[in-house]
C-alpha cells in the first residue's frame, strides 16, 4: 500500500481501504501535470481503476456526473468503465478496469476504421438528449475574456485583437447535448480492433460540435481520410460556420494558456498554431 498512498489524501485512503481493502497498486496511470492521481489495482484477482483529485481538482465532480447520468450507452456494451464507487466530497473514483492500450501514439491512431467506431460511440453520447440554452454563448464569451487576463505567451498584438473580436461576437442561444469534452485519441482505447473511451473529467452539456475541436486541430487535419470515416460512423456534421469559428477561437485560447500554466509545452504550441490558423481581426 506504500506504492500509492502518498498520492491520495487520507479521506480517499480511508475510502479505498474501505472498498477494496485487499488492492495493490499494479500501475500508476497519473499524468502528471494536473493534480489527479490515477491507478491501477488489483483487489480479490480483479482489476480497478481509482482516480482521486486534489483540492484544486474541478474535474471529479464532472467525472461522476458523467457515469450518473451519460455514460450508459457506452457501459452497457462495456465500452467505457463501470462505475464502482465514488464519493463526491472527497473527490475519488473507483471504476472497473477496461482492457485496452491508449490510441494514441499506435497505428490504431491512423486508422479510418478507429474513427469510424469513435464517431459511432460519440453519435450514441450526444443522441441522449438535447436541452436548449439562452446563455451558453455569453458563459463562453466570458469565460474566454477572463483566460485571456490569466499569464500567458500570446503576442500582445494578438490578444488585443482577440480581445476585440471576443467582445464583439453575437450570443445566440444554443442546443446542448451530452459531451465528452476532450474527444481524442490520448482518451480513447483500442482491444482486439474495438474502441473503448476514457476519461470524464470535462463531460458537461455543451454544443455537439465542441467535441469535434481537438480531432480538427490534430489527427483531421492532416488525413482528410480519418475526418470522412469519423462522419461515417457519426453521421450529419454538426459545425455551423459561425459557431464553430467562435469555438476554435475559444479553443485555441484554452490550449495556449492552460498549457502555459501547467508546462505542456506541446500542447501550448498546438494553442498557438490553431490560433494562427483562424482569422482574428
Amino acid at each position: 500500500m506504500k506504492d500509492w498512498i502518498e498520492g491520495l489524501s487520507n479521506r480517499q485512503q480511508q475510502l479505498v481501504r474501505a472498498w477494496l481493502p485487499t488492492a495493490e497498486v499494479v500501475v500508476d496511470h497519473s499524468w502528471g501535470l494536473v493534480g489527479t492521481t490515477v491507478l491501477e489495482l488489483r483487489h480479490e484477482a480483479e482489476l480497478y481503476i481509482v482516480k482521486a483529485g486534489d483540492e484544486n481538482d474541478h474535474h471529479l465532480a464532472r467525472e461522476i456526473q458523467a457515469h450518473h447520468r451519460w455514460l450508459r450507452p457506452w457501459t452497457s456494451i462495456g465500452r467505457a468503465p463501470e462505475l464502482v464507487n465514488a464519493d463526491h466530497d472527497a473527490k475519488i473514483v473507483v471504476t472497473r478496469y477496461l482492457p485496452g492500450r491508449l490510441v494514441e501514439g499506435t497505428d490504431a491512431e491512423h486508422e479510418p476504421h478507429t474513427y469510424r467506431q469513435a464517431g459511432e460511440l460519440l453519435a450514441d453520447l450526444h443522441e441522449q438528449a438535447s436541452v436548449g440554452d439562452t446563455e451558453f454563448e455569453a458563459r463562453e464569451q466570458e469565460k474566454t475574456l477572463r483566460w485571456l487576463d490569466k499569464p500567458h505567451r500570446i503576442d500582445p498584438d494578438v490578444v488585443t485583437r482577440l480581445r476585440c473580436m471576443v467582445e464583439s461576437w453575437p450570443t445566440p442561444p444554443s442546443r446542448l447535448v451530452p459531451t465528452h469534452g476532450d474527444w481524442q485519441p490520448r482518451n480513447w482505447l483500442i482491444h482486439e480492433e474495438t474502441v473503448s473511451v476514457i476519461d470524464f473529467g470535462r463531460c458537461d452539456l455543451r454544443p455537439a460540435f465542441t467535441d469535434l475541436a481537438r480531432l480538427s486541430a490534430q489527427q483531421f487535419r492532416s488525413d482528410a481520410s480519418l475526418e470522412a470515416a469519423f462522419f461515417e460512423g457519426y453521421g450529419a456534421d454538426p459545425r455551423e460556420q459561425a459557431a464553430w469559428h467562435r469555438n476554435r477561437i475559444r479553443e485555441a485560447i484554452g490550449a495556449a494558456i492552460w498549457a502555459y500554466q501547467v508546462g505542456d509545452a506541446p500542447f501550448e504550441q498546438q494553442g498557438h498554431r490553431m490560433l494562427a490558423d483562424e482569422p482574428h481581426r
